[in-house]
């Protein structure tokens, strides 16, 4: 018979978890990720409960995303919530401070398998019903670009939005508009984190469209070039005078 086991991946290192263990990630326990103060020292457990691998969330503020490898089903696990683990590989996303972090999940006996994914071939990127126009995906792009040169599944600074429009040679008054309007569409479809609040900062918002993004394939490695040898945005409806303000 075949193992229960699973393997969890990250910075080129895999950890193997038999049943009956526990797996604890975070700035303390059996993975210790990184010494950042914003990252809980207790984050994630993986526990093998009744024949199912559990993925908990035992922190306070932080949430992490977690999609399986062809992103056609994201959860949002949030602080308290717990979900399974039943893909063969499963992708977990989350970010303390600037910092984005990426581990996957290998399972040896997964409940579910992957069926062929169909892609439509209308030239536009869509999040539900969502259409994005190339402005909006080279400002996700500037974002999410150390996220996804990094080499496998590890972790990665996020620029600040001063430092992605200087990327795009954009004012910082466009690139927040862009910003502004892509959160509002992922907002309006239920995509959460997109909207500030009391408790929120400006921070937050962007790594969590990065974790999104990232997670959902909105934006993947093969569109980097964009950044590079910007396209021209029919769909972008803003004039030269808007571009230099």
């Amino acid at each position: 018979m075949r193992s229960q086991g699973i393997v969890v991946e990250f910075a080129g290192e895999e950890f193997a978890v038999a049943p009956g263990s526990s797996f604890t990630v975070g700035r303390e326990g059996d993975l210790s990720i990184d010494d950042n103060l914003f990252l809980h020292r207790h984050f994630l457990t993986f526990e093998h409960v009744e024949g199912l691998w559990l993925l908990s969330n035992v922190g306070s503020r932080l949430a992490a995303t977690v999609t399986d490898s062809g992103s056609r089903v994201q959860a949002w696990l949030a602080p308290g919530a717990r979900l399974p683990i039943v893909f063969e590989t499963t992708t977990v996303i989350f970010s303390a401070g600037p910092t984005t972090y990426e581990l996957t999940v290998h399972a040896d006996q997964p409940t579910f398998h992957e069926t062929p994914r169909f892609d439509d071939a209308d030239g536009l990127s869509t999040i539900g019903d969502v259409p994005l126009t190339v402005s909006q995906r080279l400002m996700i792009l500037a974002l999410a670009e150390p996220v996804l040169r990094r080499e496998g599944a590890g972790m990665s600074d996020l620029p600040t939005s001063a430092q992605a429009a200087a990327r795009l040679g954009w004012t910082l008054t466009r690139f927040n508009r862009k910003l502004d309007n892509v959160c509002d569409k992922l907002d309006r479809i239920g995509v959460p984190g997109m909207r500030g609040g009391a408790r929120s900062y400006a921070t937050n918002r962007r790594v969590r469209l990065v974790e999104h993004a990232v997670a959902a394939r909105l934006v993947t490695r093969d569109d980097l070039s964009m950044l590079d040898d910007q396209p021209d945005d029919p769909n972008d409806g803003e004039s030269a005078a808007e571009d230099n303000a």
